[in-house]
């Protein structure tokens, strides 16, 4: 009996190691990994920074965003504007050119509260 007490605890724990997914366990690393054809070793390219810093204003039922492009690629930047009331239309605005080193601003309104305000981004 004693020897099935002490025995327990480690067929629990192999149990439960045999119970875990084969990503949960960790793994040996190989030092010296072959890549794969056509894959070159190293780091990967860093992506290019993109998109305009937008800062979005709520004053009431009014909205006022400012977005600065400081990447040489231009964003095109579009506000989008929910409202609070059920009856009040939620807006988006056309998207805009934000150039590099340019600042644009966008504008928009709620006829009473404004529920969030946010902008989007693209290339």
């Amino acid at each position: 009996m004693r020897l099935s007490r002490r025995i327990a605890p480690f067929l629990v724990g192999a149990s439960l190691v045999m119970a875990l997914p084969y990503d949960a366990v960790p793994h040996a690393r190989v030092k010296h990994a072959v890549p794969d054809a056509g894959v070159k070793a190293g780091k990967a390219p860093d992506p290019q920074p993109f998109g305009a810093d937008c800062r979005v204003r709520v004053t009431g039922s009014h909205v006022v965003a400012y977005c600065h492009n400081p990447y040489p690629d231009t964003d095109h930047v579009t506000l989008h504007i929910e409202c609070d009331r059920w009856w009040d239309l939620d807006t988006d605005s056309a998207p805009v050119e934000a150039g590099p080193a340019m600042t644009v601003r966008l504008t928009g309104r709620c006829w009473e509260e404004v529920r969030s305000a946010w902008v989007d981004h693209a290339k």
